[in-house]
């Protein structure tokens, strides 16, 4: 399914509050917090000058997040980022003064942190991240996972240390059940999806996001001129396509949001004109993606800056791990797991149907950005889809530089 951006909002300017989450200096802000953390280098920009050629197109360039702050997921760099900032906040309350984010390992700082509990729902990867940024403050987390969580994912968070609740039903289940429970104790909830009176903190974690984007500005030789993100509530398609909104100004990208299928949330968003929950049904096998309720922040954003929608199926998610675990004409490998590909399948997608390329003015010129969002954070089911373990894949990279 494709669907044109035809809403009256569409190339409106973003709400005041928007532009200020997503701006220049926002994004500068999380870049100065990541100066503070481990492991903190810039992932990959990956050229697949190969991919290019075949689909006929000027460039096309994937944002390797796989690799992002040890955790595997574009999302270490929002639920860690909105903890520590709200943990620096609370300081700033109780010490009567601003509080730094060099302060984070103080002994004053870490007394006040251990006295609160952040919480939240995930699909995985944005539960590990609350859990990193908490064990990294030393306040406790409380993570909450729906029926579909896989056992390897639930066990990648509980290393940090995180209390783990098991919600029977959906995603937007354990949503609720979050919320709820942390009311009931006053828990912070760190959700990276938002509600009706719910917008701050999704707003920090979608903040987190723009550091990517930054980080690509600097390392493409051109800015892009069209670029596909995938879609879960929409927190990383809003952030991606706000910040370069800002950045670009009237140069932007042409925007294209990817859903799955089964889960497409923003698409159906986007043909009711506005946002709605829609039914449960099979489940996908993109389930970092699988939501049925967007988020009214991210949808905010989306319906003024994002040009296009469209869904792809589970048999195109599967493909695209597998055509980036096996590049051509020497293009490097990218270990993407079952959600990390689905930008580049809805790419694929578009070019091969002449009206959907055309709507979108793909051509000869076009310099596509794609964001891989995760590695293998499953490696099992990676392997199992694949036909190759993570680290085999990666390796041809190391084997392709030697040759």
């Amino acid at each position: 399914m494709f669907l044109l951006n035809t809403l009256p909002e569409h190339n409106q300017a973003l709400a005041p509050v928007d532009a200020e989450t997503l701006g220049e200096g926002a994004a500068q802000t999380v870049e100065r917090f990541l100066a503070h953390r481990a492991d903190r280098a810039e992932t990959p920009l990956r050229s697949l000058p190969g991919l290019a050629a075949k689909l006929g197109i000027a460039a096309t360039h994937i944002k390797d997040e796989g690799h992002r702050l040890g955790l595997g997921s574009f999302k270490a760099l929002g639920g860690a980022y909105a903890v520590i900032r709200l943990v620096l906040e609370e300081a700033g309350k109780e010490l009567g003064r601003t509080v730094d984010v060099s302060e984070i390992q103080s002994p004053e700082v870490q007394a006040i942190a251990r006295r609160m509990t952040v919480a939240c729902a995930t699909d995985g990867n944005h539960g590990r991240s609350v859990a990193q940024g908490a064990e990294l403050v030393g306040a406790r987390a409380a993570i909450f996972v729906h029926s579909g969580v896989s056992a390897e994912r639930v066990a990648a968070i509980a290393r940090f240390g995180a209390e783990m609740i098991r919600v029977d039903g959906t995603y937007d289940d354990s949503v609720r059940e979050a919320a709820r429970i942390a009311d009931a104790n006053g828990w912070t909830i760190v959700s990276d999806t938002s509600w009706p009176g719910y917008e701050r903190i999704p707003g920090l974690v979608m903040q987190g996001y723009t550091a990517l984007v930054r980080e690509s500005l600097r390392q493409m030789p051109d800015p892009p001129t069209h670029v596909f993100i995938q879609s879960g509530v929409g927190g990383i398609a809003a952030a991606v396509a706000g910040h370069l909104a800002i950045a670009l100004g009237d140069e932007r990208p042409v925007f294209t949001v990817v859903d799955p299928a089964r889960a497409a949330c923003i698409f159906e968003t986007a043909r009711a004109g506005r946002p709605v929950k829609i039914a449960h049904g099979e489940p996908t096998v993109m389930a970092m993606l699988e939501c049925y309720q967007p988020s009214l922040v991210a949808w905010r954003v989306l319906s003024r800056v994002a040009d296009a929608f469209i869904t792809v199926d589970e048999e195109d998610a599967i493909s695209v791990m597998r055509e980036l675990s096996n590049p051509v004409d020497r293009d490097p490998a990218v270990v993407a797991g079952e959600s990390g590909g689905v930008g580049l399948a809805g790419l694929l997608k578009a070019v091969r149907d002449p009206a959907v390329k055309d709507a979108l003015r793909i051509d000869q010129h076009a310099r596509i950005f794609l964001v891989n969002t995760e590695g293998a954070t499953d490696p099992g089911k990676y392997e199992e889809i694949v036909g190759l373990p993570p680290a085999a894949v990666a390796a041809k990279n190391e084997m392709g530089a030697k040759a």
